[in-house]
Order: structure tokens, then C-alpha cells, then sequence
């Protein structure tokens, strides 16, 4: 059995754990408000660090986690150091240079560091599309060096694909993916295969309740704990408590078989899918250590037999809804909170709806392109209960094309662009009843098919699609809409 655990190089310079330490739990200890000793905290990093599990994983809202890995990498003067992997999830608006730096700085501050070695960003609602802005000018930043790799979290497949269609450069994206939670395995494996890109999987151990100690026990009713009760509505969406024993059944006959536990399979079977870099364990700083078992996952190996035990047992299962990172745009939301509609009611629209002088019952909105005064017209203009959108480009800010010559991520970001224009004059997706949609090239048709059914797959609007030819610049695709909000 390996002393250390696996290595794997996300690109020529930068090279992590196939086992990451997540500081997530950080959050959770202080959650009543008192920090964790700094010092203390580094000495329990450190004794992680100096058994291999070298690569540490957190965030800008992980408590006191970016400073207490702070103290354990001043502790190495020289390389090899540890690995320390960042977010950024700031909330959504204008994303300037200025706005970009200064959160970069401040976790290259909170960390003592001159280059963060991952930074990954996190970004709640697409439909304000500065999150390309700060992507952009964190690959700027790159290039300066401040940053060593930059990654996502929380990116479904369209939009990880537009960001990459639009040029920037994205090494990671961070998901859930787990026995429960296998939505990672469908098209965004099949994306990040195809360009590069690793997956860094977090909840592989569902909090914890991917164990041998919740085999045949009854469903808890009282959870205190934020990482649980999180992924306990993982659980109970999966298709509930007897369904994920029969989870728990299958993996535990495989652990008999090897000699390993419950979670040495769980995340194997994470771990042998070839997009993903890492999974991210939970590091509780002293509590709850588990190195020995983990470095147990690098022992053995999943046979055709357990896999097929194992896709017998997700067969009694629901897989989660939507593509990943929509349980933090979306309902069910599985967060901690079980809600995030407090959070995103509050985030700002791009854009904002204006009455028409003269004509009551009637708004509209407008993008601020400086061909609406010129030609005349509203990017959507609401009349009683009718909502209609202009015909919509992947025009970014006043006058950028996004992701020239790719047709389907054109259509991600114009059906982003349409629901902030629906939104802000009161309706959402749901209410839209028609689309048309405008091809330069009508041989590109699927991948823009494809986009529209990632967003109306389930609402199913009266659609027409039609070749035009030419349309102006380097947009591959058009799209307008209308929407009757009931």
C-alpha cells in the first residue's frame, strides 16, 4: 500500500494530491462566532502535510481557513511546499479591474503568498454576465503571476463550455460528484475530457454519510452539523434514506470484498473517473482524522463486478435534478440552508425595467447598446401579462461578440441574456411560451438545439429555427423570445 497518496499534474507547473484536504469544516467550528487558534490550526495542517496529504482546498467564506493556511506556509521557506487551492465567490455585479484585483489580493494577503497556486471562482446567476469580466481579467492577472492556475466551482457543462469557447484559460472546475450525487459523470466529464479540464470533486463523502457507521442505522432526525445537513437533502432527493441504504448495502459488500470501507469505495469509484484531478475530504483540524483509512483508497481497484453492484443500487435511486451547481441557482436548493432564495432575490439585475411615459400597463427594458436609440427599439417590452424579447446576440457589454465561430455557447449565453430580460420585467423562463431562433448556418443546429433544451428541456416552448445566412459580425446564432407571465 502507498505511503502517500497519488500525485496528478494539473498542468507543467503545478501538481496536487489526488486526495485534497477541504477546509470547509473550518466554517462550521466557528460558526458561534470564535476563531480557531491560527497556530494551532497550522500545526494540524501540518501534520497532514507531512504524510502527503499536501494540497489544501478553501475558500474566501471558510471562516479563518485562508489564514490559518497562511501560518502553515510561512512554515516552509523553501519547496516543495503545500499546495493551497482558493475561491473567490463574490457577489455579482459590476466585476472592473479594480474589483477583480482586490479580491485576488486579499487572498493572496490572507494567505502570505505572492501567487495563489489555484484560484477558482464562483459566481451565483449567470444571468449577470459579469462573471466572464472577472474571469478575463483573473486570466490577466495570470499572466502577471499572480495566479498560478485559475479554476471555477459550480460550473454546469454550457457554461463551463462558453468560458472556454470565449478564451479563457480554465485548468479545474469544482464540483459535487459522489455515489449519490452522479451528475458529473455525463456531460461535463465528457467536456472536461475533450478540453483539458480536471474536476476537483467535492461531497464524495456526502459529509460523512458514506460510512461503514451508517449502515443499517435509522435516518437521524436532529442534524446540527452544516456539512450534513447539506448533503442530507442530497440524500432525501436521491430518492431518500432506504434508497441510499441500499447505496450504503452495495458499497459495503465491495469494502468485505477488498478489505477496505464504505468510504475508501466511495471514493474510488470518484476517483477512477478519468476527468476528475482530486476528491476533497474534509479536514476537522484534529477531529475525526482518517489519513490511515484514506491512503487505503490507493490499494485497490473497482472490478467490472462492483461496478455493476453499484449501478444496480443507483437503479432504486433519482438522480439529483438539474446539471451541477444548479442547487445553488435553482430549487431543490441543497445547500446547508436548504434555501437560497433570500440570497438570490437580492442579487441586482443587469438590467431595469422603466415605464413608457403615456402608456400605462407598458415597460420595458433596455441593455444600453448603442444601436437601441439608433434603430428605434427595447431589448423586451412588457404589455399587461405579454412579455416580447428583441431578437438577442452573444453581445457582450456594449460591443464584444462572445466565443466567435461556437454556435452552441453563443445560445448559452443569448438565453441568459433573454432570462435577465424577462426577469427584470417580472417573469421568468418558465413563462416563456415561444422562442425563434436564427442560424448563419443551419449545419450548426445541433449544438444550438442542444443549448435551448439544456434551458427549455422541461418548459417546452413553441420553437422555430431558421437559416438566414449572414447576420452581422461574427455571430453564429439569434434568438428572440416571448414569454406570458400568468
Amino acid at each position: 500500500m502507498p505511503a502517500i497518496p497519488d500525485r496528478i499534474a494539473l498542468d507543467e507547473i503545478l501538481s496536487i494530491s489526488r486526495l485534497v484536504c477541504g477546509l470547509w469544516q473550518v466554517a462550521d467550528l466557528e460558526k458561534d462566532g470564535t476563531l480557531l487558534d491560527p497556530e494551532q490550526g497550522a500545526d494540524a495542517l501540518d501534520a497532514y502535510a507531512r504524510t502527503g496529504f499536501d494540497t489544501f482546498d478553501m475558500a474566501d467564506h471558510y471562516g479563518s481557513a485562508e489564514l490559518i493556511t497562511g501560518r502553515l506556509l510561512a512554515r516552509y521557506q523553501h519547496d516543495p511546499r503545500p499546495v493551497a487551492l482558493t475561491k473567490w465567490c463574490p457577489e455579482p455585479g459590476s466585476m472592473t479591474a479594480d474589483i477583480v484585483r482586490k479580491g485576488v489580493r486579499e487572498r493572496l494577503d490572507r494567505l502570505g503568498v505572492d501567487k495563489v497556486d489555484l484560484l477558482q471562482f464562483h459566481w451565483w446567476t449567470f444571468e449577470h454576465p459579469a462573471w466572464l469580466d472577472a474571469l478575463h481579467e483573473m486570466a490577466r492577472l495570470k499572466e502577471e503571476g499572480l495566479i498560478g492556475a485559475i479554476g471555477v466551482t459550480n460550473f454546469d457543462a454550457a457554461h463551463l463550455a462558453l468560458a472556454l469557447a470565449d478564451g479563457v484559460p480554465i485548468a479545474t472546475n469544482q464540483v459535487s460528484f459522489s455515489l449519490v450525487d452522479r451528475r458529473a459523470a455525463g456531460a461535463l466529464s465528457d467536456l472536461c475530457r475533450a478540453r483539458g479540464v480536471k474536476l476537483l470533486a467535492y461531497g464524495t463523502l456526502c459529509g460523512g454519510f458514506l460510512a461503514d457507521r451508517w449502515l443499517g442505522r435509522p435516518e437521524p432526525t436532529a442534524i446540527t452539523d452544516w456539512s450534513r445537513s447539506k448533503y442530507k437533502r442530497f440524500i432525501d432527493t436521491a430518492g431518500g434514506w432506504e434508497a441510499f441504504q441500499g447505496i450504503l448495502r452495495a458499497a459495503a459488500a465491495i469494502g468485505r470484498k477488498h478489505g477496505v470501507s464504505v468510504s475508501n469505495v466511495a471514493t474510488r469509484w470518484v476517483l477512477d473517473h478519468n476527468a476528475v484531478a482530486a476528491a476533497i475530504v474534509g479536514a476537522r483540524l484534529g477531529e475525526s482524522e482518517h489519513r490511515a483509512d484514506n491512503l487505503k483508497v490507493f490499494g485497490f481497484s473497482l472490478n467490472a463486478e462492483d461496478r455493476a453492484a453499484l449501478d444496480a443500487a443507483f437503479a432504486a435511486t433519482k438522480p439529483i435534478p438539474g446539471d451541477c451547481g444548479d442547487e445553488y441557482r435553482r430549487p431543490p436548493y441543497l445547500t446547508a440552508s436548504g434555501d437560497l432564495s433570500h440570497h438570490l432575490d437580492t442579487i441586482p439585475s443587469i438590467y431595469t425595467a422603466e415605464p413608457v411615459p403615456g402608456r400605462p400597463g407598458r415597460s420595458q427594458v433596455s441593455s444600453g447598446s448603442v444601436w437601441e436609440p439608433i434603430a428605434g427599439y427595447s431589448r423586451a417590452v412588457r404589455v399587461k401579462d405579454t412579455i416580447c424579447v428583441s431578437g438577442t446576440t452573444a453581445t457582450h457589454a456594449a460591443d464584444r461578440c462572445i466565443a466567435p465561430g461556437d454556435a452552441g455557447a453563443q445560445t448559452t449565453y443569448i438565453l441568459d441574456k433573454i432570462a435577465a430580460s424577462i426577469s427584470a420585467l417580472g417573469g421568468s423562463l418558465e413563462d416563456v411560451v415561444r422562442t425563434r431562433i436564427y442560424l448563419r448556418d443551419a449545419a450548426q443546429w445541433e449544438p444550438v438545439s442542444r443549448a435551448h433544451g439544456c434551458v427549455f428541456g422541461d418548459i417546452k416552448p413553441a420553437n422555430t429555427l431558421i437559416e438566414t445566412g449572414a447576420l452581422i459580425g461574427d455571430y453564429e446564432v439569434e434568438i428572440e423570445a416571448e414569454a406570458v407571465v400568468d
